[in-house]
Protein backbone atom coordinates (compact mmCIF):
# COMPACT_ATOMS: atom_id res chain seq x y z
CA UNK A 1 0.00 0.00 0.00
CA UNK A 2 2.76 2.45 1.01
CA UNK A 3 4.77 1.51 -2.09
CA UNK A 4 1.76 2.23 -4.33
CA UNK A 5 1.17 5.55 -2.57
CA UNK A 6 4.78 6.60 -3.11
CA UNK A 7 4.59 5.67 -6.80
CA UNK A 8 1.28 7.41 -7.54
CA UNK A 9 2.17 10.61 -5.67
CA UNK A 10 5.43 11.30 -7.51
CA UNK A 11 5.07 14.38 -9.73
CA UNK A 12 6.61 12.70 -12.78
CA UNK A 13 4.29 9.70 -12.55
CA UNK A 14 1.25 11.93 -11.99
CA UNK A 15 2.21 13.95 -15.06
CA UNK A 16 2.55 10.89 -17.30
CA UNK A 17 -0.69 9.26 -16.16
CA UNK A 18 -2.79 12.44 -16.10
CA UNK A 19 -1.59 13.44 -19.57
CA UNK A 20 -2.47 9.94 -20.81
CA UNK A 21 -6.01 10.34 -19.42
CA UNK A 22 -6.55 13.78 -20.93
CA UNK A 23 -5.10 12.64 -24.25
CA UNK A 24 -7.59 9.78 -24.37
CA UNK A 25 -10.50 11.99 -23.33
CA UNK A 26 -9.40 14.61 -25.87
CA UNK A 27 -9.63 12.00 -28.60
CA UNK A 28 -13.27 11.48 -27.64
CA UNK A 29 -14.25 14.83 -29.22
CA UNK A 30 -13.61 13.78 -32.84
CA UNK A 31 -14.56 10.19 -31.99
CA UNK A 32 -18.07 11.10 -30.82
CA UNK A 33 -18.66 13.36 -33.83
CA UNK A 34 -17.37 10.64 -36.17
CA UNK A 35 -19.52 8.07 -34.39
CA UNK A 36 -22.65 10.14 -35.00
CA UNK A 37 -21.92 10.04 -38.73
CA UNK A 38 -20.95 6.36 -38.92
CA UNK A 39 -23.96 5.19 -36.90
CA UNK A 40 -26.26 7.86 -38.45
CA UNK A 41 -27.53 9.08 -35.06
CA UNK A 42 -26.77 12.83 -35.20
CA UNK A 43 -30.43 13.73 -34.61
CA UNK A 44 -31.47 10.57 -32.80
CA UNK A 45 -31.34 10.85 -28.99
CA UNK A 46 -32.23 7.19 -28.42
CA UNK A 47 -29.48 6.10 -30.80
CA UNK A 48 -27.00 8.37 -29.03
CA UNK A 49 -27.90 6.85 -25.66
CA UNK A 50 -27.47 3.33 -27.08
CA UNK A 51 -24.10 4.33 -28.59
CA UNK A 52 -22.96 5.70 -25.21
CA UNK A 53 -24.40 2.77 -23.26
CA UNK A 54 -22.66 0.11 -25.36
CA UNK A 55 -19.40 2.07 -25.12
CA UNK A 56 -19.41 2.27 -21.33
CA UNK A 57 -20.86 -1.16 -20.61
CA UNK A 58 -18.14 -2.68 -22.81
CA UNK A 59 -15.52 -0.47 -21.11
CA UNK A 60 -16.73 -1.74 -17.74
CA UNK A 61 -16.47 -5.37 -18.86
CA UNK A 62 -12.93 -4.79 -20.18
CA UNK A 63 -11.90 -3.19 -16.89
CA UNK A 64 -13.40 -6.00 -14.81
CA UNK A 65 -11.63 -8.62 -16.97
CA UNK A 66 -8.33 -6.77 -16.51
CA UNK A 67 -8.91 -6.61 -12.74
CA UNK A 68 -9.59 -10.37 -12.69
CA UNK A 69 -6.28 -11.08 -14.44
CA UNK A 70 -4.38 -8.74 -12.10
CA UNK A 71 -5.93 -10.33 -9.01
CA UNK A 72 -5.84 -13.88 -10.48
CA UNK A 73 -9.48 -14.41 -9.46
CA UNK A 74 -12.96 -13.16 -10.28
CA UNK A 75 -13.42 -9.76 -8.66
CA UNK A 76 -16.61 -8.24 -7.34
CA UNK A 77 -17.39 -5.13 -5.29
CA UNK A 78 -17.16 -5.26 -1.52
CA UNK A 79 -20.50 -5.06 0.24
CA UNK A 80 -19.30 -1.84 1.83
CA UNK A 81 -18.85 -0.03 -1.50
CA UNK A 82 -21.80 -1.32 -3.57
CA UNK A 83 -23.80 1.79 -2.72
CA UNK A 84 -20.85 4.02 -3.59
CA UNK A 85 -20.29 2.30 -6.94
CA UNK A 86 -23.99 2.64 -7.77
CA UNK A 87 -24.00 6.36 -7.00
CA UNK A 88 -20.74 6.88 -8.92
CA UNK A 89 -22.08 4.98 -11.94
CA UNK A 90 -25.17 7.19 -11.99
CA UNK A 91 -23.26 10.46 -11.59
CA UNK A 92 -20.08 9.90 -13.59
CA UNK A 93 -21.38 7.66 -16.36
CA UNK A 94 -25.17 7.76 -16.79
CA UNK A 95 -25.96 11.38 -15.92
CA UNK A 96 -22.74 12.88 -17.28
CA UNK A 97 -23.00 11.18 -20.64
CA UNK A 98 -26.72 11.77 -21.11
CA UNK A 99 -25.86 15.46 -20.97
CA UNK A 100 -22.60 15.07 -22.92
CA UNK A 101 -23.92 13.06 -25.87
CA UNK A 102 -27.07 15.16 -26.32
CA UNK A 103 -25.10 18.37 -25.83
CA UNK A 104 -22.47 17.37 -28.40
CA UNK A 105 -25.19 16.88 -31.02
CA UNK A 106 -26.52 20.41 -30.42
CA UNK A 107 -23.34 22.50 -30.29
CA UNK A 108 -19.91 22.72 -31.87
CA UNK A 109 -16.83 20.92 -30.65
CA UNK A 110 -15.23 24.33 -30.14
CA UNK A 111 -17.88 25.51 -27.69
CA UNK A 112 -17.99 22.13 -25.99
CA UNK A 113 -14.24 22.25 -25.32
CA UNK A 114 -14.48 25.73 -23.78
CA UNK A 115 -17.42 24.83 -21.56
CA UNK A 116 -15.89 21.51 -20.48
CA UNK A 117 -12.93 23.51 -19.20
CA UNK A 118 -15.01 24.70 -16.24
CA UNK A 119 -14.61 21.24 -14.71
CA UNK A 120 -11.33 21.96 -12.86
CA UNK A 121 -12.86 25.14 -11.43
CA UNK A 122 -15.87 23.23 -10.12
CA UNK A 123 -13.69 20.53 -8.55
CA UNK A 124 -11.38 23.01 -6.84
CA UNK A 125 -14.29 25.12 -5.54
CA UNK A 126 -16.23 22.09 -4.26
CA UNK A 127 -13.10 20.66 -2.63
CA UNK A 128 -12.56 23.96 -0.83
CA UNK A 129 -15.94 23.62 0.90
CA UNK A 130 -16.21 19.83 1.18
CA UNK A 131 -12.71 18.79 2.26
CA UNK A 132 -10.33 19.87 5.00
CA UNK A 133 -7.02 19.39 3.20
CA UNK A 134 -7.76 20.66 -0.32
CA UNK A 135 -8.39 24.38 0.09
CA UNK A 136 -8.04 27.05 -2.59
CA UNK A 137 -4.71 28.88 -2.42
CA UNK A 138 -2.88 31.37 -4.62
CA UNK A 139 -1.16 28.61 -6.63
CA UNK A 140 -4.45 26.90 -7.49
CA UNK A 141 -6.12 30.21 -8.33
CA UNK A 142 -3.30 31.31 -10.67
CA UNK A 143 -3.06 27.84 -12.23
CA UNK A 144 -6.80 27.73 -12.93
CA UNK A 145 -6.81 31.22 -14.45
CA UNK A 146 -3.91 30.33 -16.75
CA UNK A 147 -5.52 27.03 -17.70
CA UNK A 148 -8.85 28.58 -18.58
CA UNK A 149 -7.11 31.42 -20.43
CA UNK A 150 -5.33 28.83 -22.53
CA UNK A 151 -8.60 27.14 -23.47
CA UNK A 152 -10.19 30.49 -24.42
CA UNK A 153 -7.14 31.43 -26.54
CA UNK A 154 -7.34 28.01 -28.21
CA UNK A 155 -10.84 28.84 -29.45
CA UNK A 156 -10.48 32.52 -30.36
CA UNK A 157 -11.59 33.25 -33.89
CA UNK A 158 -13.05 29.79 -34.46
CA UNK A 159 -16.15 29.59 -36.60
CA UNK A 160 -19.31 29.47 -34.56
CA UNK A 161 -17.20 30.26 -31.52
CA UNK A 162 -18.09 31.50 -28.09
CA UNK A 163 -20.34 34.34 -29.30
CA UNK A 164 -22.78 32.34 -31.43
CA UNK A 165 -25.60 32.06 -28.89
CA UNK A 166 -26.62 29.70 -26.13
CA UNK A 167 -28.83 26.63 -26.31
CA UNK A 168 -29.85 24.79 -23.15
CA UNK A 169 -29.91 21.45 -25.01
CA UNK A 170 -26.46 22.22 -26.41
CA UNK A 171 -24.19 24.45 -24.33
CA UNK A 172 -26.38 24.03 -21.24
CA UNK A 173 -26.09 20.25 -21.35
CA UNK A 174 -22.30 20.44 -21.81
CA UNK A 175 -22.07 22.57 -18.65
CA UNK A 176 -24.21 20.03 -16.78
CA UNK A 177 -21.98 17.22 -18.09
CA UNK A 178 -18.88 19.04 -16.81
CA UNK A 179 -20.58 19.53 -13.45
CA UNK A 180 -21.46 15.83 -13.26
CA UNK A 181 -17.86 14.87 -14.05
CA UNK A 182 -16.60 17.23 -11.32
CA UNK A 183 -18.97 15.88 -8.68
CA UNK A 184 -18.10 12.35 -9.81
CA UNK A 185 -14.37 13.05 -9.43
CA UNK A 186 -14.79 14.16 -5.83
CA UNK A 187 -17.08 11.23 -5.03
CA UNK A 188 -14.69 8.85 -6.79
CA UNK A 189 -11.87 9.95 -4.50
CA UNK A 190 -14.13 9.33 -1.51
CA UNK A 191 -14.97 5.72 -2.41
CA UNK A 192 -11.60 4.83 -4.00
CA UNK A 193 -10.27 4.16 -0.50
CA UNK A 194 -12.89 1.45 0.06
CA UNK A 195 -11.58 -0.99 -2.56
CA UNK A 196 -9.58 -1.72 -5.71
CA UNK A 197 -9.70 1.24 -8.14
CA UNK A 198 -10.04 -1.02 -11.20
CA UNK A 199 -12.94 -2.95 -9.63
CA UNK A 200 -14.73 0.25 -8.65
CA UNK A 201 -14.19 1.75 -12.11
CA UNK A 202 -15.24 -1.40 -13.95
CA UNK A 203 -18.51 -1.89 -12.12
CA UNK A 204 -19.48 1.78 -12.17
CA UNK A 205 -18.89 1.92 -15.94
CA UNK A 206 -20.83 -1.31 -16.47
CA UNK A 207 -23.76 -0.16 -14.33
CA UNK A 208 -23.84 3.33 -15.85
CA UNK A 209 -23.62 1.89 -19.37
CA UNK A 210 -26.44 -0.63 -18.80
CA UNK A 211 -28.70 2.15 -17.51
CA UNK A 212 -27.95 4.20 -20.64
CA UNK A 213 -28.86 1.18 -22.79
CA UNK A 214 -32.16 0.77 -20.92
CA UNK A 215 -32.93 4.47 -21.37
CA UNK A 216 -32.35 4.16 -25.13
CA UNK A 217 -35.21 1.63 -25.37
CA UNK A 218 -37.84 3.79 -23.62
CA UNK A 219 -39.46 4.83 -26.92
CA UNK A 220 -38.85 1.55 -28.73
CA UNK A 221 -35.88 -0.07 -30.45
CA UNK A 222 -33.30 2.65 -31.27
CA UNK A 223 -31.72 2.78 -34.72
CA UNK A 224 -28.01 2.30 -35.31
CA UNK A 225 -26.40 1.80 -38.72
CA UNK A 226 -23.77 -0.89 -38.14
CA UNK A 227 -20.55 -0.67 -40.18
CA UNK A 228 -17.09 -2.20 -39.69
CA UNK A 229 -15.57 1.26 -39.14
CA UNK A 230 -18.28 2.06 -36.61
CA UNK A 231 -17.53 -1.12 -34.64
CA UNK A 232 -13.78 -0.36 -34.65
CA UNK A 233 -14.49 3.16 -33.39
CA UNK A 234 -16.80 1.86 -30.66
CA UNK A 235 -14.18 -0.65 -29.48
CA UNK A 236 -11.54 2.11 -29.37
CA UNK A 237 -13.84 4.38 -27.35
CA UNK A 238 -14.55 1.56 -24.90
CA UNK A 239 -10.82 0.98 -24.40
CA UNK A 240 -10.11 4.69 -23.93
CA UNK A 241 -12.86 4.93 -21.29
CA UNK A 242 -11.63 1.83 -19.46
CA UNK A 243 -8.04 3.06 -19.32
CA UNK A 244 -8.71 6.74 -18.62
CA UNK A 245 -11.29 6.26 -15.86
CA UNK A 246 -9.24 3.56 -14.13
CA UNK A 247 -6.03 5.59 -14.13
CA UNK A 248 -7.91 8.76 -13.09
CA UNK A 249 -9.52 6.94 -10.16
CA UNK A 250 -6.10 5.67 -9.03
CA UNK A 251 -4.68 9.21 -9.18
CA UNK A 252 -7.61 10.58 -7.18
CA UNK A 253 -7.17 7.83 -4.60
CA UNK A 254 -3.63 8.92 -3.73
CA UNK A 255 -3.72 12.68 -4.45
CA UNK A 256 -5.94 15.68 -3.81
CA UNK A 257 -8.73 16.19 -6.34
CA UNK A 258 -7.66 19.81 -6.78
CA UNK A 259 -4.14 18.81 -7.79
CA UNK A 260 -5.31 16.23 -10.33
CA UNK A 261 -8.25 18.17 -11.80
CA UNK A 262 -6.01 20.94 -13.17
CA UNK A 263 -4.81 18.48 -15.83
CA UNK A 264 -8.32 18.53 -17.30
CA UNK A 265 -7.38 21.79 -18.99
CA UNK A 266 -5.28 19.63 -21.34
CA UNK A 267 -8.34 17.74 -22.58
CA UNK A 268 -9.57 20.46 -25.01
CA UNK A 269 -5.98 21.02 -26.16
CA UNK A 270 -5.71 17.36 -27.10
CA UNK A 271 -9.24 17.54 -28.51
CA UNK A 272 -8.13 20.26 -30.92
CA UNK A 273 -4.96 18.34 -31.83
CA UNK A 274 -6.88 15.10 -32.45
CA UNK A 275 -9.43 17.00 -34.53
CA UNK A 276 -6.56 18.35 -36.63
CA UNK A 277 -5.16 14.86 -37.13
CA UNK A 278 -8.41 13.05 -37.90
CA UNK A 279 -10.83 15.74 -39.10
CA UNK A 280 -8.40 17.91 -41.05
CA UNK A 281 -8.62 20.96 -38.77
CA UNK A 282 -5.69 23.34 -38.19
CA UNK A 283 -3.76 23.07 -34.92
CA UNK A 284 -0.14 24.16 -35.35
CA UNK A 285 -0.40 27.95 -35.33
CA UNK A 286 0.72 30.71 -32.95
CA UNK A 287 -2.63 30.89 -31.15
CA UNK A 288 -2.67 27.20 -30.29
CA UNK A 289 0.97 27.17 -29.19
CA UNK A 290 0.30 30.11 -26.82
CA UNK A 291 -2.76 28.26 -25.48
CA UNK A 292 -0.68 25.15 -24.82
CA UNK A 293 1.98 27.23 -23.01
CA UNK A 294 -0.70 28.80 -20.77
CA UNK A 295 -2.17 25.42 -19.84
CA UNK A 296 1.22 23.83 -19.17
CA UNK A 297 2.32 26.82 -17.07
CA UNK A 298 -0.85 26.57 -14.98
CA UNK A 299 -0.24 22.86 -14.38
CA UNK A 300 3.38 23.55 -13.42
CA UNK A 301 2.43 26.28 -10.93
CA UNK A 302 -0.09 24.08 -9.13
CA UNK A 303 2.27 21.10 -8.96
CA UNK A 304 5.40 23.08 -8.09
CA UNK A 305 6.59 22.23 -4.57
CA UNK A 306 6.49 25.05 -2.04
CA UNK A 307 9.80 26.52 -0.97
CA UNK A 308 10.34 26.04 2.72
Amino acid sequence: MEKSKNYFTKSRNILIMAVLCTMLWGSAYPSVKTGYKLFEIAGNVEGQMLFAGIRFAFAGILTIIAACFMNKKFVRPNKSNIKGITVLGLIQTTIQYIFYYIGMSNTTGVKASILNAISPFIVIILCHFLTKDDKINSKKAIGCILGFLGVVILNLGASKGINSGFSFMGEGFIILAATSFSVGSIYSKRIAHTGDAAVITGYQLLLGGLILILISFIKGVPHLTITPLGIILLVYMAFLSAIAFTVWTILLKYNSAGRISIYNFLTPIFGALMSALFLGEVFFNLKNIIALICVCTGIYIINRPDNR
